[in-house]
C-alpha cells in the first residue's frame, strides 16, 4: 500500500470545528523526555547520561518492588477499582483515615480530578507563579480563569495577593510545598490564612519527604484542605505513576465517584504496597539525597556565575548570571548532562537541577567548570 498523504487543517476545519476552541488554542504542558529517547537523540549511551532534569530518584525503587512486580500473578485481571488495600496502606503511612484517600495515575491525576469536581467554565483559580505548570494547565482545561498571585522576589508566597484573589470569589487554589521549581516551603501560618477564606486549597506535597514536613494532619481540622502526594520522588516510582490525595471524607467519596474505575493499574498497586513495606530503606535513600543536596549546593555556589537558591526539595534552582542559561543547558546536554531550563517570569534565566548521586554531582560540576572556562 502507498503512503497516506498528510492533510494540514486549520483548527476550525474538519472535525476540529466541533472541538472546544479554547483547548485547541491552549499551549500544552512541556514534560521531560525519557532516557532512551534522549540517548538516541544525543547519540550517547544511556549509562553515560546524567539525567538531572526530571526530579526523579537516582536510586530507583526498592528491590522489594522489583521482586513484587516479578512475582505478581494477575496481570491479566482488572485491578481493584476501590483500591482498598492500597488506600489502607497509604492511610497508615500518612496517618489519615482510609476514607480520606484517593489514589491515581500519579498525583497529576488527583489534581485533574479536583479540577473536574470543582471547576466550571468561568470559575476562578488562584495560582502563585513561578510554580508547577500543571496547575494552570488543569484550570484552563476546565475553562476556568486563572488569578495570579506572583511570588515575591525571594519566591516567598505573597499571602496578601493570594488572599485578595480568594476574596474576589475564587473557588480553588493550587499551592506547592516545597514549591517546584523554587524549592521553598509554605508555613502553617500562611496556609491557615488562605484556608480561612473557605475556598478549596490544594497543597501539592510531591517533595514533602525531602522537607520532612507535611500538612496532612491539618486535613482533619479544615474541610477545605486537600493534600496531593506521590510515590514518584521519594520512592522512585515515577515510571509507574502512583499518586494519591488526602481529601475531606465527603470530597474523597465524590472524587472516587467521578474518577475512572481502574485508574491505578495492578503493577502500580503492587509497587506501592511493596514500597511501603520497605520504607526504612527508602527513607535512607531520601536522607542520602538530602545530604547530597547540601553538598551540591555548596559546590555549585563556588561558581561565580551561578546563584544557588535554598531548597527543601530534591532539586536546586540556579540563576545563571553573565551568560545565557539556555546556552549553558545546551552545552551541558552536549556533555550528556541534562538539566531543566526556565524562561518564564520570576525564573527567567534559571536552571533547575535535580539532585543525583555524588558521582552525578561530580560530572555536573566538571561540565559546568569546562563551560565556564570556555566563556571569555
Amino acid at each position: 500500500m502507498g503512503a497516506v498523504a498528510k492533510v494540514d487543517m486549520a483548527p476550525n476545519e474538519g472535525l476540529l470545528r466541533l472541538a472546544r476552541q479554547d483547548l485547541l488554542a491552549m499551549p500544552g504542558y512541556e514534560p521531560v523526555e525519557p532516557l532512551d529517547v534522549l540517548a538516541r537523540r544525543l547519540g550517547i549511551p544511556e549509562e553515560r547520561i546524567v539525567k538531572l532534569d526530571g526530579n526523579e530518584n537516582p536510586y530507583g525503587p526498592s528491590p522489594k518492588v522489583r521482586e513484587a512486580l516479578a512475582r505478581f500473578p494477575y496481570y491479566h485481571i482488572y485491578p481493584d477499582p476501590e483500591q482498598g488495600q492500597v488506600r489502607d496502606a497509604i492511610a497508615g503511612y500518612v496517618g489519615a483515615d482510609p476514607e480520606q484517600i484517593v489514589v491515581g495515575n500519579g498525583s497529576d491525576e488527583l489534581l485533574d480530578l479536583t479540577g473536574r469536581l470543582f471547576l466550571s467554565p468561568g470559575d476562578s483559580v488562584v495560582n502563585a507563579p513561578p510554580t508547577f505548570g500543571i496547575y494552570e494547565f488543569v484550570a484552563r482545561t476546565y475553562g476556568a480563569e486563572v488569578a495570579e498571585a506572583p511570588r515575591r522576589e525571594d519566591f516567598a508566597l505573597d499571602v496578601d495577593a493570594a488572599e485578595r484573589a480568594l476574596a474576589s470569589g475564587a473557588k480553588l487554589m493550587f499551592l506547592s510545598s516545597p514549591n517546584n521549581p523554587t524549592g521553598n516551603v509554605v508555613s502553617r501560618a500562611e496556609l491557615e490564612r488562605l484556608l480561612a477564606h473557605g475556598a478549596a486549597v490544594v497543597v501539592d506535597e510531591a517533595y514533602a519527604e525531602f522537607a520532612a514536613e507535611s500538612f496532612v494532619p491539618l486535613t482533619v481540622e479544615h474541610d477545605n484542605l486537600i493534600v496531593a502526594r506521590t510515590f514518584s520522588k521519594w520512592a522512585g516510582l515515577a515510571g509507574l505513576r502512583a499518586g494519591y490525595g488526602v481529601f475531606p471524607p465527603a470530597v474523597a467519596e465524590a472524587i472516587r465517584k467521578i474518577k475512572m474505575p481502574y485508574n491505578m493499574n495492578v503493577a502500580a498497586q503492587a509497587a506501592v504496597l511493596a514500597a511501603l513495606e520497605d520504607r526504612t530503606a527508602l527513607t535512607e535513600n531520601v536522607s542520602m539525597i538530602v545530604s547530597e543536596r547540601g553538598r551540591m549546593a555548596k559546590t555549585l555556589a563556588r561558581l561565580p556565575w551561578l546563584r544557588v537558591y535554598p531548597s527543601r526539595a530534591n532539586f536546586l534552582l540556579c540563576q545563571v548570571q553573565g551568560r545565557q542559561a539556555r546556552e549553558v543547558q545546551a552545552r551541558l546536554r552536549e556533555r550528556g548532562v541534562l538539566v531543566r531550563h526556565f524562561d518564564s517570569p520570576g525564573v527567567r534565566g534559571c536552571l533547575r537541577i535535580s539532585v543525583g548521586r555524588p558521582q552525578d554531582t561530580d560530572r555536573l560540576v566538571e561540565a559546568l567548570t569546562e563551560i565556564g572556562a570556555a566563556v571569555v
